[in-house]
């Protein structure tokens, strides 16, 4: 439990000195730690926890697949879905960033045996190596900036979280930005060589212009360290700072000058995405996001918990533990470490602050802050651990012996892990029924190599639309299509298959219809039940109430579908919290009330009959 590795720069005792100006001369060299891993094997670490995710994870967020996989799949395939955010008269989704993902999944196709399901999962592969690269580039900023076993703790506080598992495969701007604010902090945190301002703030703005403008904040702490340290210093290191940032304000502005280059050509508009959205978020007249719900400013405190367990409580104690070393151990910090111990644990207050402020809460807007809540974490495990670590037999701490102090240490650990286990083989067993209910249509189900339906079959969605994996699971330009439900907001339209003008994928630029800002229902986007050759719907048998006109039981109607694929699903309403949150085994020992519930999430297929005008709805019959 002895500390054998104090960092030199924030959170142990350092020698005392006048103030200057970090330069490449002044950057110590520090032996190898114990505890350091090589960043080759940190790599594979972190892409053996991603590839995970990209093979298991279930899609949490609809946004991830009406707003990045469709478009996606419309400039690899020529349809799609498409929502108003990609209406040319909104223009708040930057084909840059979707183009970017398109080419990894086109890429695909130059390999054996291509499908759009291999290209759904080569795009999701993809994700998890540029994640893994920058957890890594990180890893290694961490380790020589403060020490080896702070990084052996952030990279312990990654892999072990579900909050990882959600974010690292995830195609989403949110997930993209932490990419890059990763690749960011990463220069901005390792001194040596000299301060490397340019290359920090290039990775923030791509981080902010092709995926999240808001992340592009999480770079103010690291630009107040540098304004400090300047103007603490002399009139040359001043000049040097000033050219420094504005080196990497013209690097961000070339990176938006290519998105807007991009994008005019998609749009045929000039729109400067980003700020489109930051509009859009902060000032728009019609609600903004807060149409699609609030939630109370408990959120995040509570998602953040149970996406992190003990590493976000560590996360949120790192500053208080810091300040108190400072008060107990004066001469611990020079005033220049100290800052920078400020510097590094600031983001992630700031981020939580900022985003618990605002009334409409996702989980995934705490994405960019995951590898900061990592930093934090592993920073304050380091000072619990130093403090633990005093041999003074003066001292309560000191009297318990070394072995019972670390036999509690890895007691809690393990704790922590096998709760992230539960946590993350709970989402995927409960949730992960609307990756595989297709493979049906693609045949080579079982023994049984023949698939089912029929080119541009339309397979229908009603209360189940956001479970919609995206066109990537469907074969033979089948097309998803909605029936009429309870739900009464926006549905998402069809990019327009025209060829028309110069160029190609006109859908991007031909004026829509039905599609606004204000999540208000547009009935030209419903087809007809009977229009559908297949239905994808759930069935809870102990929500019998919850059957309505608009949602009847569609996988009880035998005489009009029948079942082609079931799998179950976790029946969310009639699950104790716990069994919702966690995976609990389905054995006898476990309390009833604490077990699961199940539903199933079926693909059905339109009973075929010898007289088609007597099919019938029976929840046309119920509402005539």
């Amino acid at each position: 439990m002895a500390n054998h590795d104090a960092p030199t720069t924030a959170t142990e005792p350092s020698e005392k000195r006048e103030f200057q100006h970090p330069s490449a001369g002044h950057a110590k060299k520090k032996r190898p730690s114990i505890y350091t891993i090589e960043p080759i094997k940190a790599f594979y670490i972190f892409l053996a926890a991603n590839m995970l995710a990209a093979l298991f994870a279930p899609i949490q967020d609809c946004d991830e697949t009406f707003n990045y996989w469709e478009p996606t799949h419309y400039l690899s395939h020529g349809y799609g879905l498409q929502t108003w955010e990609y209406s040319p008269d909104f223009a708040i989704r930057s084909w840059l960033y979707v183009g970017l993902h398109a080419v990894i999944g086109n890429f695909r196709r130059l390999l054996p045996r291509p499908d759009k399901v291999a290209e759904f999962y080569c795009v999701r592969y993809g994700l998890a190596m540029i994640c893994a690269l920058c957890q890594t580039w990180l890893y290694r900023s961490v380790t020589l900036t403060l020490n080896g076993r702070v990084g052996l703790f952030y990279l312990m506080a990654t892999v072990m979280s579900p909050g990882n598992f959600h974010a690292s495969a995830a195609y989403l701007p949110s997930s993209f930005a932490m990419y890059a604010c990763m690749l960011g902090a990463a220069a901005f945190m390792n001194w040596r060589g000299g301060l490397k301002t340019t290359i920090g703030i290039f990775w923030f703005a791509i981080g902010g212009v092709l995926g999240w403008p808001f992340a592009a904040a999480l770079c103010a702490p690291f630009l107040v360290e540098e304004g400090i340290l300047a103007l603490l210093s002399d009139k040359e290191a001043l000049i040097e700072a000033i050219l420094r940032v504005g080196r990497g304000v013209m690097a961000g502005l070339i990176v938006i000058f290519f998105d807007f280059l991009i994008n005019l050509f998609f749009y045929k508009k000039m729109a400067i995405v980003s700020w489109n959205i930051v509009k859009y978020n902060i000032f728009s007249s019609t609600g903004g996001p807060d149409l699609y719900g609030t939630e109370p400013w408990t959120f995040y405190f509570k998602n953040l918990a149970l996406n992190h367990n003990l590493w976000f409580v560590l996360a949120m104690a790192a500053l208080p533990l810091f300040l108190l070393q400072k008060v107990t151990n004066r001469s611990a910090q020079t005033m220049q470490t100290g800052m920078r111990t400020v510097v590094f644990l600031a983001p992630f207050y700031m981020w939580l602050a900022i985003f618990t402020a605002q009334p409409h809460k996702e989980e995934r807007f705490m994405y960019p802050a995951y590898p900061f809540l990592a930093i934090n974490a592993a920073m304050s495990l380091h000072i619990v651990l130093s403090w633990l670590g005093n041999p003074d037999p003066k001292t309560l701490i000191g009297k318990i012996p070394a072995r019972v102090k670390l036999f509690g240490v890895m007691l809690v650990l393990f704790l922590s892990l096998d709760i992230s286990v539960a946590r993350i083989y709970g989402l995927y067993e409960g949730y992960g029924a609307p990756l595989s209910i297709y493979k049906p249509l693609w045949g080579a189900e079982g023994n049984n190599t023949a698939a089912v339906g029929g080119d541009g079959d339309s397979v229908c969605f009603g209360k189940e639309w956001y479970r919609f994996p995206s066109s990537y699971f469907l074969p033979r330009d089948m097309r998803a299509k909605f029936i009429r439900s309870e739900f009464r907001g926006l549905l998402p339209g069809e990019f327009s298959e025209a060829r028309t003008g110069f160029g190609f994928w006109s859908g991007t630029w031909l004026p829509t219809s039905g599609l606004n800002d204000r999540n208000e229902e547009d009935v030209t986007k419903y087809v007809e039940l009977r229009t559908c050759a297949f239905l994808v719907d759930t069935q809870y048998p102990e929500r019998k109430n919850a059957i309505t006109p608009r949602e009847p039981d569609y996988i009880a109607q035998k005489h009009n579908w029948e079942v082609v694929k079931c799998e179950r699903f976790l029946d969310a309403e009639n699950t104790h919290l716990l069994a919702r949150i966690l995976w609990i085994p389905d054995l006898d020992i476990v309390p009833a009330k604490f077990r699961r519930h199940w539903g199933r999430h079926c693909l059905l297929k339109k009973v075929q009959k010898s007289d088609q005008g007597m099919w019938i709805d029976p929840g046309e019959m119920m509402m005539g």
